[in-house]
């Protein structure tokens, strides 16, 4: 049976990936940060959560030896950071800065590979934090990749519905085209190698705006040819499958969906095991842990759900499961009572209260004596800290901008209609402004997205007619109603 054991509840919008190492989670969203969790408690890091990403994070991932995390985000990067001290070890920049969807390590932590929005991919030979190798497919966003168990080739998935094989100098060895219609959104590979009389096989996953889960067999011969066969396709979910990933030992495999629920299906026989109801939004992302019995599955609705995966699971087939009571919880953290909504808007007074709180009280009359208020608050940098505030201490002043920065997180994802948020900052708009797209967007954010990101779309990937920004004037007046009456 599945119980379900803890919620978290940190993240202040949606969450779009989850990732094990034998000891840690990793959760990522479009609130801008990667959070790490311990597996044996399911307590948040001390440095938790990471928050080096300028917009928000889609996707995670460990190395095999859990050493490192690396994070790709819309700001055109992958963040690689020390799963030790939350560090950053290295940026990696991606060819054209257009926006991160997807990255992958290879097995031996060899390889790191990363998709973009424009449909170009960069294979980055990890030790050296280098480009290897980089690839393109046109006019498509790269969304799904992963490597075979040996390492030697890796599959990717597009918007386009197709799904691509390469091996490490970016040669294109097999094409499947039409996977799904309207586009994949997530594959895997299990972490079983079969091999024969001149060639070896894989199993691969793949789930897609077409509501199913497929399984494949994708075989090299030693010629070097190469193909996929469907083995099965699954259709335990009623709405597009974001997500799916293989248990450790392959014989389990888990989706999550449009629908809001979970399936778990045997991956051997195709048949569906349970379905699990417990998000209350779009369930985003699912991951299985390598070293216990455990799934975590991540939600539009803010939330990760850890799940238990009990012995003797094929007694149960396509069961609807009742969630059992969670054995612990893990609350989300809480807003401050005497915080208004927008940390712009605190007084000095306000500002003093809140570092009284977070455990800062050192630091209330420097605060005051430079007339920080909530504006000042949240402009803060590591260098207005050092040279103006005079804090020496690099811990205390990493710890300052850790909290203003969760201030900031929770603040703003919190009781904001949706329509108020910037598609780019997800911030509370001030100035906004409408794009040749149709989208409102801020202002300020909106112009640096047209300098940098060859004036394509934030939510369509499509090329801008016309970078002529219209200010949205009813939705300017619309928000400052809803400001007045908080």
């Amino acid at each position: 049976m599945v119980s379900l054991i803890c919620t978290l509840q940190d993240h202040r919008d949606d969450v779009n990936w989850c990732a094990f190492s034998p000891t840690q989670l990793a959760t990522c969203s479009a609130d801008k940060t990667v959070r790490i969790y311990n597996t044996q408690d399911f307590s948040e890091v001390p440095y938790s959560p990471l928050s080096g990403h300028g917009y928000g994070v889609h996707c995670c991932c460990f190395s095999a030896c859990g050493q490192y995390l690396a994070s790709c985000s819309t700001d055109g990067s992958t963040v690689v950071w020390s799963t030790d001290t939350g560090e950053i070890e290295a940026v990696l920049e991606h060819p054209g800065r257009n926006p991160v969807r997807v990255c992958a390590f290879s097995p031996d932590s060899s390889h790191l590979v990363s998709g973009a929005s424009d449909g170009t991919l960069g294979l980055w030979d990890f030790p050296t934090k280098t480009l290897h190798r980089t690839g393109a497919v046109n006019d498509t966003t790269m969304v799904a990749c992963s490597f075979t168990p040996c390492g030697q080739m890796f599959v990717t998935g597009s918007t386009y519905g197709d799904l691509r094989l390469w091996d490490l100098d970016m040669n294109q060895l097999h094409v499947e085209k039409n996977t799904h219609d309207l586009g994949v959104t997530c594959c895997c590979f299990g972490p079983k190698i079969l091999s024969g009389s001149g060639w070896v096989q894989f199993r691969l996953a793949s789930c897609g705006q077409d509501s199913t889960l497929k399984i494949w067999t994708v075989s090299r011969s030693n010629t070097g040819s190469c193909k996929m066969q469907l083995l099965h396709t699954l259709t335990g979910q009623s709405a597009p499958v974001l997500s799916c990933a293989f248990s450790a030992d392959g014989q389990l495999l888990v989706s999550g969906s449009v629908d809001k629920t979970v399936t778990v299906y045997d991956a051997s026989q195709g048949a569906l095991l349970y379905t699990l109801n417990q998000h209350e939004r779009y369930v985003t992302a699912c991951a299985f842990s390598p070293s216990t019995p455990l799934i975590a599955t991540g939600s539009m609705d803010k939330t990760v759900n850890i799940w238990r995966v009990e012995d003797g699971h094929s007694g149960h087939e396509g069961k609807s499961l009742p969630v059992e009571t969670a054995t612990f919880s893990c609350e989300g953290r809480k807003l401050l009572g005497h915080s208004r909504l927008l940390v712009s808007d605190w007084s000095e007074e306000d500002v003093g209260a809140w570092l009284c709180e977070e455990g800062l009280q050192a630091l209330v009359e420097n605060f005051k004596a430079n007339n920080i208020d909530g504006a000042e608050l949240v402009s803060l940098t590591k260098e207005t800290l050092a040279s103006e505030l005079n804090i020496e201490s690099v811990g205390l002043r990493s710890k300052v901008l850790r909290k203003v920065e969760e201030l900031k997180a929770g603040c703003v994802c919190t009781g904001v209609p949706d329509e108020y948020l910037c598609p780019i900052t997800r911030e509370l708009m001030k100035d906004p402004v409408i794009a040749a797209d149709g989208y409102s967007y801020e202002r300020e954010a909106i112009e640096s997205w047209i300098a940098t990101k060859n004036r394509s779309s934030p939510m369509t990937n499509l090329p801008l007619q016309t970078t002529l920004l219209t200010p949205n004037r009813t939705l300017k007046m619309a928000i400052g109603r809803w400001r007045t009456s908080q």
